[in-house]
């Protein structure tokens, strides 16, 4: 079950009127509570490529199925547009 799904039918109904894309917007309170595992800074989600993004470590993680995949080998390396883009939209802390 993915983490975003307590099993009530609550959740269920919710699922089903969004069309079964509930997953598609990740949860602000979890997002802020996720780091990025190499280096523990702030993540930031792609909703559209569906990946968590970490400047600092320039990754990439993938969000597959709702759950976050924050493993370094599952990674991707971001390219230096990708970066200066992430810099645009967050400054640093």
């Amino acid at each position: 079950m993915p983490w975003w799904h307590s099993g009530s039918s609550a959740d269920a109904r919710a699922a089903r009127s969004l069309g079964g894309r509930y997953h598609r917007d990740m949860d602000t309170k979890l997002l802020e509570l996720l780091v990025c595992p190499v280096t523990k800074g702030p993540l930031n989600f792609d909703r559209e490529r569906q990946e968590l993004l970490s400047r600092s470590a320039r990754l990439a993680y993938p969000v597959r199925n709702g759950i976050p995949i924050l493993l370094e080998n599952e990674a991707r390396t971001l390219s230096d547009e990708e970066i200066a883009k992430l810099a645009a939209e967050r400054p640093p802390l």
